[in-house]
């Protein structure tokens, strides 16, 4: 069984490379390829489609109680041939047309059919011409007696009765409407029994008038107007139906325009052509009408049986209009799924699905970049969600595969195994260098008790939701950058052009108190063993040791800076993001750049200083570094091309907080 993709080459993901990487416990795994049959590039909106799977039943229906009825009366016994003879005179239309007996023809036909009904004088008159040919007296009794009953007005009332129902049974039976304007139907008649002094009249003009029997016909015409689209059933359609024998087919119509996508993948299964998803956004989901596991049979009286998925999609790509599908129903049995909750993630790795061999359909992977909101709206699919980006919905009417969070972390977990395996002696001796650089830091900051980077963590996506900042409750600003690149400058610039808006967090010290120095401004002067116990129940944000002396930033510093109504401003380290997040504080953290190597070295030059090529590689290597392994931390990203630039962007940045609600971690505001 092998299917192609929709370029036409083989698939890369064969059976061969998906053994490369262990993923047993996700049974789910595509065994087959599939295609999206109509992803065009610019997608239009739904079109509801017309079902025609009841009214196929109904008529089916319809035949087999004709073909048993005609079985019972060839079992009767013949009439009276004296009786037969008059009422084939009173009658004087075929047995077979009727009301009580509506051919299987006549229902095709449809409303334009004229069915041949008996007038009330032409019975009268048929009946005076029998009374006077007949000559045995109480023959001529029996037909005084009918003629009596005939000219009775109640009878001739029911009578016409009987003709026009006879007429309207040629048409198309229930739920296939008379006519979509019951509403104006039923305020013409409101206007006529305005004049009626009945009872009866004006009953039915208060029925007509009430609430509820107004929103009836207005359901109705709704209703109505879409069915009245409906084409007459044809004998064609169903004489290509019994060419499937005994299987159970269903018929639907789907309207597709030339900018209105399907929605839908197939793959081959032998000589079958099945519906393998259904894709949220398309008009196969707003319908209802297709699922996964059908197989399709036909398209517009195409037979799609053991064609492949590419004919599949060449054929669909030059049909418009009403597409109309013979489908041999899934087999499965699922529960009618549960309206999904739309889940919002803020993604903690790039992804490419052309660089994906496991993405079982490519032309619907979603590429996004660490750091974008995704709007994922269904999970159905453990191994592959369908997502939006965020701010993308209006360009992207069709839901986007990106890779399930449990698919992502074993695969992702199983990559990091293959790559410690490679090289752990090479990584070893990197890992003892950085350690040497560390020591020569003027302060040791220790933010936790981990490394820098938890290796062991596999990051995939952080469930999200949107937050308001309270005017009186300012997010703390965080800057974070490697050496050299300015934010210790830009916050000193913040503070001082803006005083009244934005302060420091007060730090923590262990030294002695300086002549010039005030407690409480400068530094929070305490003893080693308060600042101790408070390390050891994680009061600090971070802390370290120089010159034998402890200095820490707090978490209760900081909230004195916000509860005085000012935004408070960090300069902290990559480790201490984490404990930050993990508060109450809901920081916003806006990491520093730096630019290019040049760019860099010009700026560094007009600061006076004068930095060696290695130094210049050292910084936006570290910046790198910082960006890969803490860059989901970042709310936001600011280039230091020029300073005043980079401030009037932070300045930016900052003010839309007060204006635009942001996406938080969903744990912050639980």
């Amino acid at each position: 069984m092998t299917t192609s993709h929709m370029n036409g080459h083989v698939a890369e993901g064969s059976d061969t490379e998906a053994k490369n990487i262990d993923l047993s416990s996700h049974d789910e795994l595509p065994r087959h390829r599939e295609m999206a049959v109509d992803c065009p590039d610019d997608l239009g909106s739904r079109t509801m489609p017309i079902r025609r799977s009841a009214q196929l039943e109904r008529i089916r229906q319809q035949q087999d109680d004709m073909r048993r009825r005609r079985e019972e009366e060839g079992k009767k016994q013949e009439f009276d041939l004296n009786s037969s003879i008059r009422l084939k005179k009173l009658a004087q239309v075929q047995p077979k047309e009727g009301i009580d007996n509506p051919t299987f023809e006549d229902i095709l036909e449809g409303p334009s059919n004229v069915v041949k009904v008996l007038e009330v004088d032409e019975l009268l008159s048929s009946l005076k011409h029998i009374q006077h040919s007949l000559v045995d007296s109480q023959s001529q009794e029996d037909v005084a007696l009918i003629l009596q009953l005939v000219q009775n007005r109640d009878f001739q009332n029911a009578f016409s009765i009987h003709n026009t129902v006879a007429i309207h049974m040629h048409k198309m039976s229930p739920p296939y409407p008379v006519n979509a304007s019951a509403q104006e139907l039923s305020q013409e008649v409101q206007k006529i029994l305005t004049i009626s002094h009945q009872k009866d009249g004006q009953e039915l003009g208060a029925l007509l008038a009430s609430p509820h029997f107004e929103a009836l016909l207005l359901a109705h015409d709704g209703v109505a107007q879409q069915e009245m689209l409906l084409e007459p059933t044809t004998d064609h359609m169903y004489e290509r139906v019994a060419e499937y024998g005994g299987e159970t087919v269903k018929i639907v119509r789907i309207e597709k325009a030339r900018d209105i996508p399907l929605g839908a993948t197939v793959r081959n299964d032998v000589e079958s052509v099945i519906i393998s998803r259904i894709v949220k956004g398309g008009a196969a989901e707003k319908s209802g009408v297709l699922h996964e596991g059908d197989e399709v049979l036909e398209i517009n009286g195409i037979e799609i049986r053991g064609k492949d998925v590419n004919e599949v999609f060449d054929l669909l790509a030059d049909m418009h209009g009403t597409l109309t599908f013979v489908l041999i129903p899934s087999q499965q049995t699922k529960n009618p799924p549960a309206k999904e909750m739309v889940v919002h993630v803020k993604a903690h790795f790039d992804y490419d699905p052309s660089d994906d061999p496991y993405i079982p359909c490519r032309e619907l992977g979603l590429s996004f970049q660490k750091g974008d909101v995704l709007h994922v709206i269904s999970q159905e699919d453990p191994n592959w969600w369908q997502a939006y980006r965020d701010g993308d919905e209006d360009n992207q009417p069709l839901a986007g595969l990106v890779p399930g969070k449990s698919f992502q972390q074993q695969r992702e977990a199983m990559k990091q195994t293959i790559e410690e395996d490679k090289e752990p002696e090479k990584s070893g001796k990197l890992w003892c260098a950085k350690k040497n650089k560390k020591k020569r830091k003027k302060v040791l900051y220790n933010a936790n008790r981990n490394d820098d980077y938890d290796n062991d963590e596999i990051l995939t996506y952080e469930e999200m939701s949107l937050y308001h900042q309270p005017a009186s409750r300012k997010r703390p600003i965080v800057l974070i950058g490697p050496p050299n690149c300015g934010q210790n400058e830009l916050r000193q610039k913040l503070m001082e052009r803006e005083a009244d808006r934005f302060a420091p967090a007060v730090p923590h010290t262990t030294r002695s108190m300086r002549d010039n120095e005030v407690n409480g401004r400068d530094y929070l002067f305490v003893s080693r063993q308060f600042f101790e116990a408070d390390m050891a129940t994680n009061k600090f944000i971070e802390h370290g040791e120089y010159e034998k002396n402890l200095y820490g930033t707090s978490i209760d510093s900081v909230r004195q800076v916000i509860n005085s109504g000012k935004i408070c401003l960090l300069n902290l380290h990559t480790q201490s993001l984490r404990i930050l997040r993990n508060s109450d504080l809901k920081p916003y953290i806006i990491f520093i750049a730096p630019p290019s190597q040049e760019r860099l070295r010009a700026m560094l030059t007009k600061e006076g200083k004068n930095p060696k090529p290695e130094d210049l590689r050292d910084i936006i290597e570290k910046a790198r570094e910082m960006e890969q392994n803490y860059g989901h931390y970042f709310d936001a990203a600011v280039v230091n091309t020029d300073l005043e630039k980079a401030y009037q962007e932070l300045i930016r940045l900052i003010n839309k907080l007060d204006t635009e609600p942001q996406w938080v971690p969903s744990t912050w505001l639980r």
